[in-house]
C-alpha cells in the first residue's frame, strides 16, 4: 500500500471526523448489557468492535531512588475500509501506539509513537490473550503477567507487569455506561496494582527499575455522547493495597455530563459508584508554551465518602499524538494525598481541553 493509501486509511480513523461517514456503512459489533467478561478470552482482542485499547501506566523507581512514570498503550482500529477487498494489503485492521516516560528531572515527557496496518508480521493483534505489536513494540501476556517492550529514538524500556488478583470489572460486570443511553457503552476492566519490574533505558544508561502499574482493557463501537467534550479519568493504586478508577466526561463549558467509579478495597472485594457519587474539581492549571492548552494538572477528587487531592510528579505531562490519533492529550503521574497525608500514586488523563476529542 503506498504512502497516499495508508494516508487516506487513517482518515478513517474513528477519532478523526473524515472517517465518519465512511465507516458509517461498515456494521460494527455492539456493545450490550448483560454481557459478562469471560477469562481468558476477553484478554484478546475483539477485531469485530471499532476500537480497543491496552492501556498501561504506572510508576518505577530508580536504584537512586528517583521516580520515574511510564505509559504503553497499544491502540487497535477498525478502520472501515477496505473489508470487502481479499487484498492482504487492505487496511482494515489498524494498529497505533503510543510509549512514554515521565522524567522530572527532564521536566516533560520523552515520548514516540507508531501506526501501521495490521498484518505480515510487522504489526499484530492476538485473539486468545493479550498480545499487541508494531515493530519491536510489544505489549503480550505471558500466562497471567504481561511484558511492555518499547524502543524509541531517546529512551526504552523492557518492563514485567504481575497482578495481585483477578480483572477489575468496571460498571456492570464490565459494562460501562457512558450516559443514560446505554447504546453508549464500552466492555471495560482494570488491573491494578500490577508488581512492575525491568529494566529503563535514558541516554545510552541502562538501569534496573521497581514499582507498581495499572492496565486497562477497553473495547467499544459506538462514540461519545453528543455534548461531550472530551474526558478526565484516573487509575489510582492505594498504599493500603486498595485501588481507585474513576472518570467523568464534560460538556464544552466544563460541567460534568457522565461519572463513574470503581472502587477496590484491600481484601479485594470491589464496589461500582454511580454518577452522583464521583465529582472533580480542578484546584490548579498549568498552560503548555507548545500547544497553548491550559490543563488542569491538580485536583480534587470525591468518590463516594473519601476525597482524594491529586498533584502531579510535574506539570508538563503533554503528550502529543496527532501524528498517529490526531489528539493532543495530557497522561502523567500523579501522588494521591487524603486528609493532607500521600495514601497512593496513580496515572491522570485528560482530553479535550484543545480541541474536542473524537471517538467513534
Amino acid at each position: 500500500m503506498d504512502r497516499r493509501a495508508f494516508l487516506a486509511a487513517l482518515a478513517s480513523l474513528p477519532i478523526w471526523p473524515a472517517g465518519e461517514a465512511r465507516a458509517a456503512a461498515v456494521e460494527f459489533a455492539a456493545v450490550l448489557p448483560g454481557r459478562r467478561l469471560v477469562f481468558p478470552r476477553d484478554h484478546g482482542a475483539h477485531p469485530d468492535f471499532r476500537h480497543e485499547w491496552w492501556y498501561a501506566t504506572g510508576w518505577l523507581t530508580l536504584p537512586d531512588g528517583s521516580p520515574l512514570g511510564f505509559q504503553s498503550t497499544f491502540f487497535r482500529v477498525r478502520s472501515g475500509v477496505g473489508e470487502g477487498n481479499p487484498s492482504a494489503f487492505a487496511p482494515r485492521q489498524l494498529l497505533l501506539a503510543h510509549a512514554a516516560l515521565a522524567d522530572p528531572r527532564l521536566g516533560r515527557l520523552r515520548h514516540d509513537q507508531r501506526v501501521a496496518r495490521a498484518g505480515f508480521g510487522r504489526a499484530g493483534f492476538a485473539d486468545e490473550r493479550t498480545g499487541a505489536w508494531i515493530g519491536d513494540w510489544r505489549f503480550e501476556q505471558d500466562g497471567d503477567r504481561y511484558r511492555a517492550t518499547v524502543r524509541a529514538g531517546d529512551f526504552a524500556y523492557d518492563l514485567t507487569l504481575a497482578p495481585d488478583g483477578p480483572p477489575l470489572a468496571n460498571g456492570v460486570g464490565g459494562f460501562s455506561a457512558k450516559a443514560a443511553d446505554p447504546r453508549h457503552a464500552s466492555y471495560y476492566y482494570s488491573r491494578p496494582q500490577l508488581a512492575a519490574g525491568g529494566t529503563v533505558t535514558i541516554a545510552g544508561r541502562r538501569q534496573a527499575v521497581s514499582g507498581r502499574a495499572w492496565l486497562d482493557h477497553e473495547w467499544s463501537s459506538q462514540p461519545l455522547p453528543e455534548g461531550a467534550q472530551g474526558w478526565d479519568w484516573v487509575g489510582l493504586n492505594l498504599d493500603d493495597g486498595g485501588a481507585l478508577m474513576a472518570f467523568r466526561l464534560r460538556r464544552p463549558d466544563g460541567s460534568p455530563l457522565w461519572a463513574a467509579a470503581t472502587e477496590r478495597a484491600p481484601d479485594g472485594g470491589a464496589r461500582n459508584l454511580p454518577a452522583e457519587a464521583v465529582a472533580f474539581e480542578p484546584l490548579r492549571s498549568w498552560r503548555s508554551p507548545r500547544s497553548g492548552i491550559a490543563w488542569p494538572v491538580a485536583w480534587r477528587l470525591r468518590a463516594g465518602a473519601r476525597v482524594f487531592v491529586l498533584w502531579p510528579l510535574f506539570d508538563d505531562q503533554e503528550l502529543d499524538s496527532r501524528r498517529t490519533t490526531g489528539a493532543i492529550y495530557w497522561e502523567g503521574a500523579v501522588r494521591v494525598t487524603e486528609n493532607g497525608r500521600e495514601v497512593g500514586r496513580g496515572y491522570l488523563e485528560m482530553t479535550g481541553y484543545g480541541e474536542r476529542i473524537r471517538l467513534g
